[in-house]
């Protein structure tokens, strides 16, 4: 099976229409989650509980026609609990291996920030490897494979902060926020009009279907010019005085991925100035360090990325469609 860009696109707009049948989110926001699958990656929810974070992965499960596994993260998860473990077959006599919920096309890591480091750790060959090893035995994960993880920001006591190696292995961040008026009035008529407590979704596509969409954004190009203003605006980062650790040359290369699958979202195959400059928010600031005087001021970190895209100056937009 082949697919162009256009074709593409098409099948992602059809994925969104079926997922918003069932969660009232911005548009942006239902992007960044497929902007995450197209690119291979992962994706990193933070916001405060009750706004339809689960209900999100679930729902691109569904409509994506692939499994999906929950698990909330505790904290005395352990990390067998996430990969698996061996367990003896009294009738066989044998040890066998029992597979955790790692297991599942999409994983969603329901408050990751609850368990200790070293579940959480347990979590960093899979999303880098998509593989993990259990007592000393690795074993590949299903493919497609990514994790959809949730923290709750205003929640302090009890959680463990996520270290900046596992920050980084986060395609990218985004935030589901507070309905509009409008649209919580939405979910409430839409709850009336059905006897099920959760929405139904419609697949709209297959295993194969997935996979072929993210082959699509390797075939879009970046020219030069734009290549090197990307790379600018994440060198950038490690500049800034307000920034204590700046994007790590795989924070580069993400970027890359994203704002190539974002051409591919908008029926293009070729990149643009402003496929870098949109995804740029998502995909650097959860791995951009504030140094202590930044915190100290509430420095936010959306606010660097806005100065960075606002100093570097922007390739010229001149015929990409003839290059």
């Amino acid at each position: 099976m082949s697919m162009d860009v256009v074709q593409a696109s098409n099948r992602c707009e059809s994925v969104l229409d079926s997922i918003s049948q069932a969660v009232i989110a911005d548009r942006g926001f239902l992007e960044d989650v497929i902007l995450g699958v197209l690119s291979q990656g992962h994706v990193l929810l933070e916001d405060v509980p009750g706004t339809g974070k689960t209900l999100t992965a679930s729902s691109f499960a569904e409509a994506l026609g692939l499994s999906f596994k929950r698990v909330q993260f505790t904290p005395d998860l352990l990390p067998a609990d996430i990969t698996g473990s061996h367990i003896f077959n009294e009738r066989k006599q044998r040890f066998e291996f029992n597979k955790g919920p790692i297991f599942a096309n999409i994983v969603l890591a329901d408050e990751i920030n609850r368990a200790p480091p070293k579940t959480q750790a347990a979590l960093l060959e899979a999303m880098g490897e998509k593989q993990v090893t259990v007592d000393g035995e690795t074993r590949d994960l299903p493919q497609p494979f990514f994790v959809i993880a949730t923290q709750n920001p205003v929640e302090q006591e009890g959680t463990f902060p996520l270290p900046e190696a596992q920050m980084d292995r986060f395609t990218i961040e985004t935030s589901l926020g507070y309905p509009s008026y409008e649209g919580e009035v939405e979910i409430i008529s839409r709850r009336a009009s059905r006897e099920e407590q959760s929405p139904s979704v419609e697949r709209v596509c297959t295993t194969e279907i997935v996979q072929t969409l993210q082959e699509v954004p390797e075939s879009v190009r970046m020219n030069d010019d734009i290549m090197e203003y990307l790379v600018q605006v994440a060198r950038a980062t490690r500049e800034d005085p307000r920034v204590k650790t700046g994007v790590s040359p795989r924070g580069t290369q993400r970027l890359f991925e994203v704002a190539r699958a974002r051409a591919v979202l908008r029926g293009r195959n070729f990149v643009k100035p402003n496929d870098i400059k949109d995804v740029s928010y998502s995909v650097l600031s959860h791995r951009t360090v504030l140094n202590a005087d930044a915190k100290v001021d509430n420095v936010d970190k959306r606010d660097v990325i806005d100065d960075i895209l606002d100093d570097i100056e922007v390739p010229t937009v001149v015929s990409y469609e003839e290059r």
